[in-house]
């Protein structure tokens, strides 16, 4: 009995240490000017990183950089 609680709860514990909150720190450029702005992303690293990069652009002068921090 104590086994399967001790497993048990283990179990829980690692699922809910998978995900944590990441900020997502994106800078835009636009010729001289720059803006940064920064989200919080709760999720495992790799998907929030995902996340994250889907910010990423550039178009003509203008870029978008997004980085997990």
């Amino acid at each position: 009995m104590k086994k399967t609680i001790l497993l048990g709860a283990l179990a829980v514990f690692s699922l809910a240490a998978c995900k944590k909150d990441y900020s997502c720190v994106c800078t835009a450029t636009n010729g001289s000017s720059t803006v940064t702005t920064t989200s919080t992303i709760t999720d495992t690293k790799k998907n929030a990183t995902a996340k994250c990069d889907e910010g990423d652009a550039s178009a003509g002068t203008s870029t978008v950089s997004c980085e997990i921090k």
